[in-house]
């Protein structure tokens, strides 16, 4: 996102096209059943997890752009091929805000049960490549909060800079949240799923538009995606953007 890009219209129209990446990935990940034991260290990768062992591979191509945070930094190697160089709009310490242990946590831990039906199919290659589709989706969107910070205390110098002074984080948050956008974001994901997620036939059914599903029948349950966005996505996206803040004046 370069610095004529970067408004908070600009930041608020990333920050939508992120949610049908996340609806969608969700979607393609629940084709697939829980298969748990690509989740379980195994030996032969030094006690790493499939999921694990895939991701340190996989991000070794991905994570040229600035928004993008990597999950294993450390393991990441120098570009081999030439990269597309970025307009620096970010504080230079912005690449040090990582929500992504969280993220990990959370992704694991208490999301995949809630959109997943427990089983084993045995596809744990493709399993894992569709939860990295889910997390990188889940990362991008909550880390653009290091954008939405930045135009917002561009904005307001005067009403940001006291408080970060003050390390207030308490007043920062309370400054950074809007009930009522924050609602409108829920009953919107919500509402793509239901959308997205529509099992379309060229069938006429009694009771029903022609060809539609009903929520039941959604591809993942459309309050999940409410859940998500209300419990960790834009609590997480506040984090990020307090944290960013909080160093901002250094």
């Amino acid at each position: 996102m370069g610095e004529q890009q970067l408004s908070l219209a600009a930041v608020r129209d990333a920050l939508v096209r992120e949610e049908d990446s996340i609806v969608f990935a969700l979607i393609e990940r629940a084709r697939l059943p829980r298969n748990s034991p690509a989740y379980a260290p195994a030996a032969a990768a030094g006690g790493r997890s499939l999921a694990e062992f895939f991701f340190r591979e996989a991000e070794a191509g991905h994570y040229q752009k600035p928004e993008d945070v990597p999950f294993f930094p450390q393991d990441l190697p120098s570009p081999v091929f030439p990269t597309t160089g970025y307009t620096k709009v970010l504080h230079s310490f912005a690449s040090a805000v990582s929500m992504n242990d969280a993220i990990w946590k959370m992704y694991f831990n208490e999301l995949i049960p809630l959109f997943t039906v427990d089983g084993d199919d045995g596809n744990y290659a493709e399993t894992v490549a569709l939860d990295f589709a889910c997390l990188k989706a889940l990362s991008r969107r909550v880390h653009i909060g290091k954008y939405v910070a930045e135009v917002k205390f561009k904005d307001a110098p005067q009403d940001y800079s006291p408080l970060i002074r003050a390390k207030d984080t308490s007043a920062l948050m309370n400054l950074l949240t809007f009930k009522a956008v924050e609602e409108k974001v829920k009953k919107r994901v919500e509402k793509k799923a239901r959308i997205f997620g529509q099992n379309v036939t060229l069938e006429e059914n009694a009771g029903k538009h022609e060809g539609i599903s009903g929520d039941s029948e959604c591809k993942v349950n459309p309050e999940v995606l409410s859940k998500l966005y209300d419990q960790w996505v834009m609590p997480l996206t506040k984090d990020v953007e307090v944290e960013y803040l909080l160093r901002r004046l250094d």
